[in-house]
């Protein structure tokens, strides 16, 4: 078996240092940070200073395919995740009466829950773990190489380590290990899951590798959230109306979350004039009741637990580590936002970080240094990450530009429109729009089916004056609400 290095104690590191111990191997974890998730939700949630985790207190979805994975191959996380006051919901009880269940339903079940919980129940069963070892408070600094020629190098480490040869990528380069200013640490292979402001762009020029292939798309999105949580003795809040609406230049989304705990969030433009107006609490409030999700939730006298928290710049990236000339670098393979940075629209980044980790522990022993453990790595990535990835992008771009115009949807993009707001009347839409939403089932797939289209036209001809994004407050309104 291997022994897996692990660069970054988020998400994706922990559950691929965990998963990899499940599997046989051993794992260490190295993490900047020196303090580790707990079990004291608020106050880790709400107290602990996060700044190279920025999006740790924005709401998080936790789809099918990641409760999938924690179900599937991490129980105990599970169950953790549900003692600590994580929730199940349903796609399909959206309706009074669900419909009859069919296979494949029972994977469209969300987790609602803040990210810590998901982290403190990952960190927990990491403590408990034989042959795993956690190093809080000691980053990667540097990565340790071999060449073809057998030179051992260290990035920001000139002693160098005593290392084995490895074949190499197509400039000759493999890293056999990483480290830190504690010293040296050797490996199989290292995973970085330090995201994408993890530095390891620089440290593989640093030791002579190729640049890897990035692919980047600007959203122009920001979003403002603000935490609340129910009074006593209320424990969900309101089934209808539905917890996403957006509308021509903004939109809202209610996240319900764990221990009577729920978000409400704004998003704009980047380039609107209102936009800094959103941060004021007060302004927040009024703008956010003027949508249905957002004055139904708020209608039910929850206590805020925040300020307006905001986030922008959260671009989908693409890195990859192979290029037209084969590997970049060899032992050493990337999950979660090192791979795929997608903007949190669809709530994909959870369960595709869980799919990568899962996917490094079942085949970290499969000669993780050589050049084909590399190409594997992201022939696997490009066929199972990629193409969601490349769904975001296209929903993002469509977004942004409604925001960024204002302008009405027509032809395609008013029938894409009438296939969301048909699911919410037929039972059978929504479960193929639940099957894409909880990647279950790609969309040129679900969406393509005979009878689903059949239902969305019939849908589309009995409403003839169906304009689509029109919920919401017009921008005259929009503008009084956030005036001061």
């Amino acid at each position: 078996m291997a022994h897996v290095l692990v660069i970054g104690g988020g998400v994706g590191g922990l559950a691929t240092a965990l998963l990899a111990a499940r599997r046989g191997h051993t794992a260490e974890l190295f993490e900047r940070d020196t303090r580790a998730p707990g079990t004291a939700l608020d106050r880790d949630f709400f107290g602990w200073r996060r700044p190279t985790v920025p999006q740790a207190v924005q709401p998080h979805a936790l789809l099918g395919a990641a409760r999938n994975v924690l179900r599937d191959d991490l129980p105990d996380v599970y169950a953790e995740m549900l003692r600590l006051g994580a929730r199940e919901r349903h796609e399909l009880d959206w309706f009074e009466v669900r419909p009859p269940e069919l296979p494949g339903d029972e994977d469209l079940v969300m987790l609602q829950a803040r990210r810590i919980v998901l982290e403190s129940a990952l960190a927990t069963a990491l403590r408990a773990e034989p042959g795993v070892v956690v190093r809080y408070g000691e980053p990667v600094t540097g990565l340790t190489t071999v060449s073809q020629a057998g030179a051992d190098s260290a990035e920001d480490d000139p002693g160098g380590a005593d290392v084995a040869d490895v074949a190499g990528g197509a400039d000759g380069i493999g890293v056999t290990g990483v480290t830190t200013e504690a010293g040296g640490y050797l490996g199989d292979l290292v995973v970085d899951a330090g995201g994408r402001r993890g530095g390891i762009e620089r440290r593989l020029g640093a030791v002579g590798c190729r640049p890897p292939v990035v692919e980047r798309h600007r959203t122009g999105l920001a979003y403002f959230c603000r935490w609340y949580r129910f009074p006593e003795g209320m424990d969900e809040g309101p089934r209808r109306p539905w917890a996403v609406t957006g509308g021509a230049f903004a939109g809202c989304a209610v996240f319900p979350a764990d221990n009577r705990v729920f978000a409400v969030t704004l998003f704009v433009h980047t380039a609107d004039t209102t936009r800094s107006a959103l941060r004021d609490p007060g302004v927040f409030e009024r703008a956010a009741r003027s949508f249905p999700p957002g004055e139904a939730w708020l209608a039910l006298g929850a206590e805020p637990l925040s300020g307006v928290l905001a986030a922008a710049g959260l671009d989908n990236r693409w890195s990859a580590l192979v290029d037209e000339r084969g590997p970049v670098v060899t032992g050493l393979v990337p999950v979660g936002d090192s791979i795929t940075h997608t903007n949190p629209t669809l709530g994909q980044g959870t369960s595709l970080a869980l799919w990568a980790a899962r996917r490094v522990a079942r085949t970290a022993h499969r000669d993780p240094g050589s050049d084909r453990f590399a190409v594997d790595h992201h022939e696997w990535a490009v066929r199972t990450l990629k193409p969601w990835f490349d769904f975001q992008v296209v929903a993002d771009a469509a977004i942004g530009e409604r925001f960024a115009t204002r302008a009405g949807r027509t032809g395609t993009a008013r029938e894409v429109a009438a296939l969301f707001d048909c699911a919410l009347e037929d039972p059978e839409v929504m479960r193929a729009r639940a099957r894409v939403r909880h990647l279950a089932e790609p969309p040129e797939r679900a969406y393509a089916d005979p009878e689903i289209r059949a239902r969305v036209a019939r849908w589309l001809a009995a409403r003839p004056d169906y304009a689509p994004n029109e919920v919401g407050p017009d921008r005259e309104e929009w503008e009084k609400l956030t005036a001061g």
